[in-house]
């Protein structure tokens, strides 16, 4: 099949340009896809003053705040608790993100002239648990995966990490292929009312008969994130020096004021990706779309039952 890749992305931006109501859903999805290029200023020990010892501002803050937890130790609860209801909520954020984008790219393509977050929003609950379960059936067998191989890494005083060297670099592209037939499965489970097992076996068939097309996409949506990721991450890795200069100078105002300005920027970039992911999230299901829909007709959305 003859896939114009131009007109694939050059639709999607239009589409998420003129609904921007898509950068909201786009915020949605982006919490429940991990903090990539979340950058760490320092790690280990941090700096250190004169004698080799850590400055002694930061040391004193820090000995501060574990003598505080220990004399209320109730905050761990709460901490543990907020966690689960964060993770809990980016999930369902994430899900519905997805869906929504999912949603909002079929409507713009039948030509909808203003997409409604309300009815983008309620119109994808009823997809939700399906969309949800294949996420976690998929992290499952990950899990199931990964967790042996990190076990005999550690048993193996990390002698087993050299040795699962090839096997990582294996699932490496793997994890890749099964990524992009994930994004398939969940425009199939909405678009056709398909459930898990259906919607996978969909998006399978399709990157499967259209592997090379597949590739190229992909390579094109990573490359260009990984660039403009990067841009965005100018900000922080600025943010950066005033660490160092904390270090080096044995204060712990730079670091404040480094801090500070991550906090102000954060808001922005949380935007910024929202709006990457809403884009990468329409241009993929504008490929399944194109791939599975005759040219000359619009495709047309399937309502799931309530």
């Amino acid at each position: 099949m003859n896939f114009n890749f131009g007109e694939v992305l050059t639709r999607a931006w239009q589409i998420i340009w003129k609904h921007k109501i898509l950068w909201v859903f786009g915020v949605f999805a982006a919490c429940s896809r991990g903090g990539g290029g979340g950058a760490r200023p320092f790690s280990g020990g941090g700096g250190t003053g004169p004698g080799g010892q850590p400055f002694p501002q930061l040391q004193r803050t820090l000995e501060q705040i574990g003598q505080w937890i220990g004399d209320h130790p109730w905050i761990v609860v709460v901490f543990v608790i907020l966690v689960l209801v964060l993770v809990v909520l980016s999930l369902f954020l994430g899900t519905i993100g997805r869906i929504g984008l999912i949603r909002g790219t079929e409507q713009a393509e039948r030509a909808t002239e203003r997409l409604v977050f309300g009815e983008l929003f309620s119109g994808s609950m009823p997809y939700f648990w399906r969309v949800l379960g294949l996420s976690l059936l998929i992290g499952l067998i990950f899990l199931l995966i990964f967790i042996p191989l990190m076990l005999f890494g550690i048993f193996t005083a990390g002698i087993g990490f050299i040795c699962l060297l090839p096997l990582i670099c294996i699932l490496v592209p793997v994890g890749i292929a099964v990524s992009i037939v994930i994004e398939q499965a969940n425009v199939a489970i909405v678009l056709e009312n398909l459930g898990v097992i259906d919607g996978l076996r969909k998006g399978w068939d399709v990157v499967r008969a259209n592997v090379g097309t597949m590739i190229v996409l992909a390579l094109i949506l990573f490359i260009g994130a990984a660039v403009i990721g990067f841009i965005f991450a100018i900000p922080i890795i600025v943010a950066v020096f005033p660490v160092i200069f904390a270090v080096a100078s044995n204060t712990t105002t730079p670091l404040w004021i480094a801090v500070l300005c991550f906090a102000a920027y954060f808001p922005v970039l949380l935007v910024l990706n929202g709006i990457m992911i809403s884009y990468i999230q329409t241009v993929w299901a504008l490929t399944y779309m194109r791939l599975t829909k005759p040219v000359d007709n619009a495709p047309v959305i399937l309502e799931a039952n309530a």
